[in-house]
Order: C-alpha cells, then sequence, then structure tokens
C-alpha cells in the first residue's frame, strides 16, 4: 500500500511538472477570446484526450476564433472547411488528378490534412461528406485511389453545428454523433464579457496577436501522461454505475426515467467518460483521478449519448435533465 501511494506521489510530481503549458496555453488564449472559459476548456480536454468537439451555439460565439487561436498557440497547422449542401467528400479528403506532364494521375490532398479541422456547420453538408470526415476521425487515415495517408498527429476535430436553423440541414445520425468525445453547448456572454469584447474589437489591429508557446510534440508527450493518471477502482464503477444508469434506470431507483429514456451510453460513452476524467485532472495539475472530475465532464461526454423518447421531447425534458438525475441518484465513491 505504502509503495502505491509513493508511486502516485511521484506521478503526482512529473504531472504536476508536465502540465505547466496548459497555464501558458490558456494566457495566450485569452489574449484574443474574453470569456468562454468553459468552451476553452473542453477544446483542451479534447486535445490531451485525444478526442474530437461537437460545438453547438448561435452564430458569434467566437467558435471559430477559439480554435484558429488554440492552432496558433501550438504552432500547428489549422484549416477550416465551411460545409454546404453542395460539398463533395473529394473537396474534404482530397482527390486524384491527372499531371500531363508526368502523364499519370497524381493525389492532390483536402484540407483534412492538417492538425486542428473546423468543420464548420458540419450539419449543412451530406451524409456523404459527413461520413468522409467521420471515417477520418476514427481511423485517422486516409484513402485517395488506392493510397493510404497517415494523418498527422496532434488531429483535432472540432465541428459546429447551429441549434436556430433546421432548413436545408441533414442530421447527424446518433452512430455518428457518437464518435465526437464531447459536445459542448455554449451560451452568450455576461454583460461584463461583452463590454470587454466591445472594447477588445473597437482597439487598432494587430495589436493582439498569439505567439506559439507549445510544439505539437510537446502535445503528444502529455498525451501519454494523461493515460497514465491515477484512476482508482472505486473511480471506475463510478463511471460504469453512471453509463449504465442510463440504460438500465430502474436498477439505480429511478424507474420513472425509464419512459424517457430510448437508449443509453455505449461502451464509448464509458472509455471516453474515464478519458476525459484524465484530461480533466491532467489541466488540474493532478496526477489522480476524484468524483469532482467525472462530475465536472459528464454533461459534455454523454449528453449526446443519451437518446430520448417522444414522451421526454413531449414533456419537453432535456438529456441534461435526466443525466442531472442520475448524478444525484448514483452513489459518489
Amino acid at each position: 500500500m505504502e509503495n502505491t501511494s509513493y508511486d502516485i506521489r511521484q506521478l503526482n510530481e512529473r504531472i504536476h511538472q508536465a502540465s505547466a503549458f496548459v497555464d501558458l496555453l490558456n494566457m495566450e488564449i485569452n489574449k484574443v477570446i474574453v470569456g468562454q472559459k468553459y468552451m476553452v476548456e473542453r477544446l483542451m480536454i479534447g486535445l490531451l484526450a485525444q478526442g474530437h468537439v461537437l460545438l453547438e451555439g448561435v452564430p458569434g460565439l467566437a467558435k471559430t476564433l477559439s480554435i484558429k487561436s488554440l492552432a496558433s498557440a501550438i504552432n500547428a497547422r489549422f484549416s477550416r472547411i465551411q460545409f454546404t449542401p453542395d460539398l463533395l467528400p473529394a473537396d474534404v479528403v482530397g482527390t486524384m488528378i491527372y499531371n500531363q506532364q508526368r502523364n499519370e494521375f497524381v493525389v492532390r490532398r483536402g484540407p483534412i490534412f492538417a492538425n486542428f479541422i473546423l468543420a464548420d456547420e458540419i450539419n449543412r453538408a451530406p451524409a456523404k461528406v459527413q461520413s468522409a470526415l467521420l471515417e477520418a476521425m476514427q481511423e485517422r487515415q486516409i484513402t485517395i485511389g488506392d493510397s493510404t495517408f497517415k494523418l498527422e498527429e496532434p488531429f483535432l476535430v472540432l465541428a459546429t453545428q447551429n441549434p436556430i436553423e433546421q432548413e436545408g440541414t441533414y442530421t447527424l445520425p446518433e452512430a455518428q454523433v457518437d464518435r465526437f468525445m464531447l459536445k459542448v453547448v455554449i451560451g452568450y456572454p455576461t454583460k461584463d464579457e461583452e463590454r470587454h469584447i466591445i472594447r477588445q474589437n473597437l482597439q487598432p489591429e494587430g495589436q493582439t496577436k498569439i505567439n506559439p508557446v507549445v510544439n505539437p510534440s510537446e502535445i503528444l508527450e502529455a498525451r501519454k501522461l494523461v493515460r497514465e493518471v491515477y484512476m482508482d477502482e472505486k473511480i471506475e464503477q463510478y463511471i460504469i454505475d453512471v453509463v449504465f444508469a442510463t440504460r438500465n434506470p430502474e436498477e439505480y431507483k429511478l424507474a420513472k426515467l425509464k419512459p424517457l429514456i430510448a437508449y443509453g451510453g455505449s461502451p464509448r460513452a464509458s472509455i471516453n467518460l474515464a478519458l476525459a476524467s484524465k484530461a480533466y485532472a491532467f489541466m488540474k495539475r493532478r496526477g489522480y483521478v476524484i468524483p469532482e472530475d467525472v462530475r465536472s465532464v459528464c454533461f459534455d461526454v454523454m449528453r449526446h449519448r443519451v437518446g430520448l423518447t417522444y414522451e421526454a421531447e413531449a414533456e419537453n425534458v432535456t438529456s441534461e435533465n435526466i443525466l442531472s438525475e442520475i448524478l444525484n441518484a448514483v452513489e459518489v465513491p
């Protein structure tokens, strides 16, 4: 037992030193982004836990600016793809084009070949394009013609969707939404933040410049450390209980939720909840996971993995309401 506590203490010290760059990144991004601390934190969790992020919010909430700033601060390649109904898979991944001088077909790489991809308004493009992007997210490789290309790490997809307009949109199927580690819903800034935003945007251009403070190789090292963060068996059991409560609520004295849930979280929910909790602990410069870490990331990991029945929608019950009930009912270790 003593040996284990010594190991955890050592790990804690290593992680405390290795996670110092998180503060540097935050300082750089805060030069440009006002408020939206929650969104930036979730982007970092996605980055450290090797998971992609789906952002939902009305236009103008600095979604594009946040990921662009993060890419600049990490000295990584950024690519933005504006999804439209006439987009083709080749516009995203690339295609074979005929080179007349060489008398052969050559591969022309698409914008997906970058470290940070902003898939703007992903629900505007047809299913074919969505699945081309999702294949790249899952496999981290692209096939063009008969050649397969590995995507450069770190590779993070941030997809945005606008919850207001439904005309001319193609809803992401549940199985595809499940590939996103986090679904983050962002709201408006406060009055003070908005005042700050106005002032910042009226300053002379080019005054706030983001400097690269971290290398992509440091991020890859940090990812390895995130997986080493200690997770006690009790915390693992807590994660399993939270996920199982979405599948069989009656086992957790939540029988009233049964008619509201169409389907619960998949095993991917448990994996991502564990990984995101470890990344959150790492960002808090800790070498071990506490129940509060799990609760902090639970909504973002689970909200798109709990299916609602028509009855729930008729009663205006959201997946957040269901998750709140579950977190209140499941015993915290």
